[in-house]
């Protein structure tokens, strides 16, 4: 019997078209499913990241605080991880808020742009970080597939590499934007 590859997937400061692009993936989910155990994941009720996952798929940049620990988690724990999507990739859209000071973007939105209810939330609200960066920029990433969202055809290429063990080489495969 072959063993089934541990997976884990990540949704950090994103938009989750990532996630919506891996489940895109058609019929191809049937196979990847065969060999793969899902360990961790928005579909996924495990509470805590699980120790030796084989391939972590991270979507989003690194934002808050929480973001920030949950990937040093993920890197001890996975033996290969990567980033999904051009946020996880490049910052993308939620890198835009770096040329203003996280406070006085929280206090623009939640106090001058609301009628009621004035206030920056601070009850379990993740502290934001300085800057949303990348994954790369905290962790070594193994595999980059940019895309806003990758298409299901990369993904489905690359996890189908990654559960027979391959590298797959993404360079024809994906494009940004």
């Amino acid at each position: 019997m072959i063993k089934k590859v541990r997976l884990a997937t990540v949704w950090l400061d994103g938009c989750s078209g990532c996630h919506m692009s891996l489940l895109d993936i058609d019929e191809a989910i049937l196979a990847i499913a065969k060999r793969v155990d899902v360990v961790y994941g928005p579909l996924v009720d495990a509470q805590e990241f699980p120790k030796q996952v084989d391939v972590t798929l991270i979507e989003g940049a690194v934002s808050s605080q929480d973001d920030l620990e949950k990937v040093h988690t993920i890197r001890r724990w996975s033996k290969l991880v990567v980033a999904l999507g051009d946020c996880a990739v490049t910052g993308n859209v939620p890198a835009m808020r770096n040329s203003h000071p996280a406070r006085k973007m929280l206090e623009r939105i939640y106090v001058e742009g609301v009628q009621t209810g004035r206030g920056v939330p601070v009850d379990g609200v993740p502290a934001l970080l300085r800057q949303a960066v990348p994954v790369h920029e905290v962790i070594k990433v193994d595999l980059h597939i940019p895309g806003c969202p990758p298409s299901p055809a990369a993904i489905a290429y690359a996890l189908g590499e990654l559960v027979e063990g391959r590298m797959p080489e993404m360079a024809s495969k994906v494009k940004f934007g």
